[in-house]
């Protein structure tokens, strides 16, 4: 719902609509009535974070959410605007009106998400969880590889032979390290479902599936990537790491893993229940989907916006309704200082949007994969 306030008062972390606008020669913002600014802390450290923040947009659709890391430019950041506008006002690439996408399920299995964390906090997590897949955050820091065989060892004896364990490297390693710490890893996981990631390149992901036998995942390799269909060329993955605010929405995302023809695994990027949402709605509509997705990741937040929050159950998230609530959303809005970062951030992803839609507009073939932002 829309706060009903005089023009010239904003609630707490609401941005200044009418400036970005200003700014907006391509009308992006069309339809939007109100982009919130949330900053919630993390249960634990991940990714070398604390506190999580970002931008709610809402409009004739609903809300979106815009919440692309710091360290990410505003060209990078471009296409979780993209994500967010669809969203909030059902116009999706190209300008054009979209329909929700056919639900093909509406309960999906997700992993459960263990960040660095010591062995035993690691057991209580997957144990808590009720999930019966695991993803194990691995390499974060230099000279942590025995702490992370612990936590491997921990998390399959939380839990048991039968679930299944994959862990995401984050581009940490080259190929030679990536062959020697993946047996190590692998046999105190007792086996492991796939690797995420293990090096930057697509290139280096390629030759160390050529040399090894586990299934290795691309996330970056795809979501960071001017070309994310080289993974497919080079045979450099046999997953897909899908995540529809880093690739422009949930129909760009659709259409590129039909491009792509790999198995998909549906992550977050560390979202409230809004991005979950979104995630979510592109797991259901999926063709085929035969792995737990990452869409878990509410229980690494503090606090979330929506009434029910899109945590999963015993492993599972349910598709349902969205419902932010205006007063848990109060309590997630941010403080002056970070509004106003927000509000000049903003500003340069409407800048960078705009000019890649107006690049691509002119010659089509700068659209991403040739799909248009």
């Amino acid at each position: 719902m829309t706060a009903s306030l005089p023009d010239h008062v904003r609630a707490r972390g609401e941005l200044d609509l009418d400036a970005l606008r200003a700014l907006d020669r391509s009308a992006l913002l069309d339809g939007i009535d109100r982009a919130v600014v949330w900053e919630i802390p993390l249960r634990n450290r991940f990714r070398g974070l604390t506190r999580r923040d970002g931008v709610l947009l809402h409009g004739p659709a609903g809300w979106g959410e815009v919440a692309p890391f710091w360290d990410y430019d505003a060209e990078a950041s471009a296409p979780w605007l993209a994500s967010a506008l669809e969203a909030a006002t059902g116009v999706g690439p190209g300008g054009r009106a979209i329909a929700p996408p056919a639900v093909r399920r509406d309960q999906i299995q997700v992993n459960v998400t263990i960040p660095e964390v010591p062995a035993d906090r690691a057991r209580v997590l997957v144990r808590l969880s009720g999930a019966a897949t695991a993803k194990v955050k691995v390499a974060g820091s230099p000279g942590a590889l025995q702490e992370d065989l612990r936590r491997l060892e921990a998390v399959r004896d939380a839990l048991g032979p039968a679930g299944r364990i994959r862990i995401d490297v984050n581009r940490a390693w080259d190929v030679e390290t990536a062959r020697t710490n993946l047996p190590l890893m692998n046999q105190a996981a007792s086996g492991l479902e796939y690797v995420e990631q293990p090096c930057a390149s697509a290139t280096e992901l390629a030759a160390l599936r050529r040399t090894m036998n586990l299934p290795v995942a691309a996330d970056e390799s795809i979501r960071l990537s001017a070309d994310p269909l080289a993974v497919v060329g080079l045979r450099a993955a046999d997953i897909a790491v899908l995540k529809v605010a880093p690739l422009g929405g949930v129909t760009r995302t659709l259409a590129l893993a039909e491009r792509l023809g790999l198995p998909a695994v549906v992550s977050s990027a560390l979202d409230t229940s809004v991005g979950i949402f979104a995630g979510l709605t592109l797991a259901a509509a999926l063709p085929d989907l035969d792995r737990a997705c990452g869409l878990g990741t509410i229980t690494l937040l503090g606090r979330d916006v929506a009434v029910p929050s899109l945590a999963p159950r015993a492993g599972i998230l349910t598709l349902q309704p969205l419902r932010v609530s205006r007063s848990l959303l109060g309590f997630a809005a941010a403080g002056e200082e970070l509004t106003a970062r927000w509000q000049a951030r903003m500003g340069h992803l409407i800048g960078a949007l705009r000019a890649r839609r107006e690049r691509e507009r002119r010659d089509p073939r700068q659209a991403v994969a040739g799909l248009p932002l």
